[in-house]
């Protein structure tokens, strides 16, 4: 979840305030304001323009590898083996 800063009364857009308190940076956001940076999703350290959303290419590689390795697949049913699918032959059942 991302804020974005709206005050009218701040820089024009894409250009980021020096004055914002508490917060190590602050991103120029595409639609104007300041978007305000969130937590590595793999170790939760503050996110790095860099290698946004992650803090680091450490765990940019980490969660590429996640996905390629299957490690964020969506649960379902089993895909059922060639051996016991009909062929072009069967007769087909009606819907």
């Amino acid at each position: 979840m991302t804020r974005t800063c709206s005050d009218p009364s701040g820089p024009p857009a894409g250009q980021g305030r020096g004055d914002v308190v508490g917060v190590e940076m602050a991103f120029p956001h595409p639609r104007g304001g300041l978007e305000y940076p969130m937590a590595c999703p793999i170790c939760t350290k503050p996110a790095d323009a860099k290698y946004r959303p992650f803090c680091s290419k450490r765990c940019a590689d980490l969660d590429l590898g996640k996905w390629l390795g299957g490690g964020y697949a969506i649960p379902g049913d089993d895909i059922p083996d060639e051996d016991n699918m009909p062929g072009p032959d069967a007769p087909q059942r009606p819907h």
